[in-house]
């Protein structure tokens, strides 16, 4: 009896991350044996992958109808993009349904360091893991325990470089791509200058942090890890829209509902432009709300140590939770986040988080870590060759297990001839 015949994978790369880990992935994809395929959007994704591409240098409207033909002309079995909530890539992800397309989600890790978050279908809010405490109780029974492994090489200069000279060419590359429009909130330009701007400041950061640290050391305090308002995790995941409502939220119930002796420990993202003057916003808003002197900003020190010491943390849906819960640290949730699960997180509200807040279950904890790394994780990263390179070796073990039927698959659309 012959085997049965099986039909050619054929992968669709769209926007990755900055750096080279999509053309190394394609090409290790390349090496087993399938079709890669790859289209870029914007002069940063040419930079990053220079050959055998296609240019779409057309308008938002036209792109569904493009990428339509694309995916029939080219036979295309599974789509690999990063973030589920660009403009392009939405509209991306719904032909692909149409068309029965398998889709590959990556993400930033939901716990870092040393992993990368990849499912299928979408990640955080759209993420389709189980949340139900007894079945991830029970899912977890079946599989090995977590493997304790050596820490990943990363270098900050890495990241840098490749998205300096991402971004570079997205700027640089207009003519060419007249109409693409990136998905980052604000300017690239003056977002590169505020960076700088940060870097050369980053000692006088640092002992303002030390000093911070000094000023609430054997108090009872929360800290509040901000996000960038940029984030989709803010933007789309959220009732926020922005950082700064997130702030007036968590600040209101505090200055209301925590007993008189904690304070509230804000730390500014690492990556934050430097818009807004964190310090000075918070210190104005403490005096108005009558908490001066309870309210501190920290824009450096190590998060997992404060996660560890806090009485508990508070977050929209920053992946930094997994650091406290780790820990046993009490977290309450305000927007989508895949670990906000009964039993894992506080439940109950904000308000009643100051007084009294729920740790952690470690068990149902242990049990949704084993899930999530079975599931939604691939070991490697993207700040060195060495990181990229494990990366793309367990990408590739994933992708290629990964040939089920995709779970929202609908029906074959009907081939149209296009007109003009």
């Amino acid at each position: 009896m012959n085997a049965q015949w099986t039909p050619r994978r054929e992968f669709l790369f769209l926007q990755g991350p900055p750096g080279p880990f999509f053309r190394e992935l394609g090409a290790a994809l390349a090496e087993h044996g399938c079709g890669v395929h790859r289209i870029n959007l914007s002069g940063g994704d040419r930079y990053d992958w220079p050959k055998a591409a296609t240019n779409y240098r057309g308008r938002m409207r036209n792109w569904p109808m493009f990428l339509d033909r694309y995916l029939r002309a080219h036979h295309i079995t599974d789509l690999v993009l990063f973030g589920d909530c660009r403009p392009m890539h939405q509209a991306a992800l719904r032909m692909a349904q149409l068309r029965g397309v398998h889709i590959h989600v990556y993400e930033e890790g939901y716990i870092r360091p040393d992993w990368m978050t990849l499912e299928r279908d979408g990640v955080n809010g759209h993420s389709p893991m189980e949340r139900d405490p007894a079945a991830i109780l029970a899912e977890a029974r079946s599989l090995p325990p977590i493997p304790q492994l050596p820490s990943i090489t990363a270098e900050f200069k890495r990241r840098a470089r490749d998205s300096y000279w991402h971004y570079h060419h997205v700027v640089t590359g207009r003519l060419l791509f007249p109409f693409y429009r990136t998905h980052r909130q604000g300017s690239i330009i003056l977002d590169g200058i505020g960076w700088l701007w940060r870097l050369s400041q980053r000692e006088r950061r640092q002992r303002q942090a030390v000093e911070t640290l000094a000023a609430i050391a054997g108090r009872d305090f929360f800290v509040f890890p901000l996000q960038l308002t940029g984030d989709y995790q803010i933007r789309h995941h959220s009732p926020f829209g922005s950082m700064h409502v997130a702030v007036d939220y968590v600040l209101e119930s505090f200055a209301r509902f925590a007993p008189p002796e904690t304070v509230l420990l804000v730390k500014e993202h690492p990556l934050d432009s430097g818009y807004t003057n964190w310090r000075a916003l918070l210190i104005a808003k403490a005096r108005r709300l009558g908490v001066n002197g309870r309210i501190f900003h920290i824009d450096g020190g190590e998060l997992d140590e404060l996660s560890a010491t806090a009485k508990g943390m508070v977050c929209v849906n920053s992946t930094s939770a997994t650091l406290a819960l780790e820990a046993g640290t009490p977290v309450a949730v305000l927007g989508d986040a895949i670990y906000d699960i009964p039993g894992i997180t506080h439940s109950g509200g904000l308000d009643s988080f100051w007084a009294h807040p729920t740790p952690p279950d470690a068990e149902l904890y242990a049990a949704f870590k084993r899930v999530l790394h079975a599931k939604c994780l691939v070991r490697g990263g993207l700040a060195s060759a060495s990181a990229t390179a494990i990366l793309v070796r367990n990408s590739v073990a994933r992708l290629l297990a990964d040939d089920q039927p995709p779970k929202r698959q609908l029906e074959p659309a009907r081939i149209v001839r296009a007109v003009g």
